[in-house]
């Protein structure tokens, strides 16, 4: 009997073996590739000098975790090359599996999404993230916003734009002066554009820098990027300018900025300004190299106010910086207006290809929807706990003080080397509001441990003075066939309007003479066109 029963046992037992064998070889065959390694994926990456993507720690994590080999094909993080070499790994038709890519960099725009989903080289994302990416899910539902960046005319989505809600780069057109040359001149903080006109010309007149020398620059910027040019802070007292589209929602109707009366009543604003040595005339000219040279002058301070998302672009002396703040949006005639930049940019930086398997497929929406948790996003982004970013501790404060505190990242000591423990900006894929928020920082904005808190104090005065509606640029779909037509005339427009802006601005055409023929040139550059598809465009997103 007994004998019997021990005979059934081992047989059981067996019988268990095996299935629990079949079971184990499953989850196996789920996780690796066709032959039973690793699920082999080929990425497009943009590498810069500080990253070594092949052995960089994040990418051992995920590799490990998701039984992932990649294969890594590396172009640089300048952008005219990295576009360039997108462009022909796609012409070639020899791409990859995966494009992870970096926005400030170059990424796919809605147009090549579109265009590339026609020719069947790139994949919807749509039953790959129902199916095994529930936070990624999850944000399409919450943030409606994000969904319609995302979200192709026809349902489909071909490709994930990055969420990076930073909010003081929502409202990056600043000025930032220098109040210490406030408090010495007995001078309040300027309220309208006639205040700030004579805060310049007491800055250029009364010597606040006190060496005996005519050599302040009242107000300077940069004509590199957007928001650095003096033009839209200054225009945003007349009308509405948000430095990119130029663009204008009245109720549904789509209209434009640079051909109306108050334009022209800001460029004569401005113009009177430079005719009176109150503006640097290299802010119309200057890089963002000369433009902090000018901020660090070294002899002595010189500069009395300038217009850049954060002050470090054009200071970066750590005693000339504390001496700046703010300068809330100015009332002017019509408007005080305050440019509201969406901070995500459209297009896409998550891109699968039909080279792609199934497994590398549903391997690569996995880890991206790991990258949607704030575990997944710390460790992407950051880096390793203790490391490169720790817990706070009790007495450390989030950048907004309601919200616990979540992180405190740790800056590199001295003579230390980069860490290669992230994947730094290309891993921004989650940072909403509220996440950013949590970061620590010191209470005292005027030290380099509290310039984020700093930045989020300023952008407090200009939230809320944007238009009730403002064009929706980041959830307007061109369709592919009139894509290179749109880009066309959205570059002629945008040229010809910062051409005669500085022209009108100094004096080399006569505002009142060649007003008309300025106007008539926008016929020439097909502006009615441009509106029109514009206003089709923005008709189509049921925003």
């Amino acid at each position: 009997m007994i004998k019997h029963s021990f005979k059934k046992l081992i047989l059981l037992s067996i019988v268990l073996l095996l299935l629990g064998a079949c079971n184990d070889n499953n989850k196996e065959k789920a996780n690796t590739g066709e032959n039973g390694g690793p699920i082999k994926i080929s990425v497009f990456a943009q590498q810069g000098a500080s990253t070594d993507l092949k052995t960089n720690s994040f990418t051992k994590f995920v590799e490990d975790e998701y039984n992932i080999q990649f294969e890594w094909q590396l172009t640089t993080q300048d952008s005219t090359v990295a576009a360039e070499a997108r462009n022909i790994s796609l012409a070639s038709g020899d791409y990859p599996d995966l494009f992870l890519l970096i926005p400030w960099v170059d990424q796919f725009t809605q147009a090549d999404l579109l265009r590339y989903a026609k020719q069947g080289v790139v994949l919807p994302l749509n039953d790959l993230i129902q199916e095994h990416a529930p936070n990624i899910q999850k944000l399409l539902d919450e943030h409606p916003y994000y969904g319609a960046m995302a979200t192709a005319p026809d349902g489909n989505i071909y490709g994930l734009p990055q969420l990076n809600e930073c909010y003081h780069c929502t409202y990056e057109n600043k000025l930032w002066m220098n109040t210490a040359w406030l408090d010495k001149l007995g001078l309040d903080m300027p309220k309208t554009t006639e205040d700030l006109r004579d805060v310049l010309h007491a800055f250029k007149t009364n010597d606040p820098n006190g060496n005996g020398k005519a050599d302040e620059v009242p107000l300077s910027g940069a004509d590199e990027r957007s928001h650095d040019r003096p033009l839209t802070f200054l225009m945003n007292g007349f009308i509405y300018d948000d430095a990119k589209t130029r663009l204008l929602l009245e109720g549904d109707k789509v209209d434009f900025a640079a051909n109306k009366d108050e334009w022209r009543e800001g460029l004569i604003y401005i113009k009177s300004l430079y005719d009176e040595g109150l503006i640097d005339p290299g802010a119309f000219t200057q890089n963002a190299e000369a433009y902090q040279k000018l901020g660090n002058n070294a002899e002595a301070q010189i500069l009395g106010a300038g217009t850049s998302s954060h002050i470090g672009v054009f200071v970066s002396e750590e005693d000339y910086q504390k001496e700046y703040d703010p300068v809330p949006p100015l009332k002017g005639p019509h408007s005080s207006y305050a440019s509201y930049i969406y901070p995500s940019q459209p297009g896409a930086t998550f891109v699968l290809t039909n080279k792609a398997s199934e497994e590398a497929q549903v391997a690569a929406i996995k880890m991206l929807d790991y990258m949607y948790t704030w575990e997944g996003q710390t460790r992407a982004h950051f880096g390793e706990e203790g490391k490169s970013w720790r817990k706070p501790n009790e007495d450390e404060v989030a950048i907004e003080e309601e919200v616990d505190a979540y992180l405190k990242t740790i800056p590199l000591g001295e003579n230390e080397e980069e860490r290669n423990d992230s994947w730094g900006a290309m891993a921004q894929y989650f940072q909403p509001r509220e996440y950013r928020d949590s970061w620590a920082q010191a209470t005292d904005i005027y030290t380099s441990e509290g310039y984020e808190r700093r930045l989020q104090e300023a952008t407090k005065l200009y939230e809320g003075n944007e238009p009730s509606s403002v064009f929706p640029y980041w959830a307007i779909w061109i369709e592919p066939e009139i894509a290179d037509e749109v880009a066309m005339l959205q570059t002629n427009i945008n040229d010809y309007i910062n051409q005669n802006a500085l022209q009108f601005i100094t004096g080399t055409k006569d505002i009142d003479k060649e007003w008309d023929s300025y106007i008539k040139g926008y016929e020439q550059l097909n502006l009615n066109r441009y509106l029109e598809i514009m206003q089709e465009a923005y008709d189509q997103s049921d925003l």
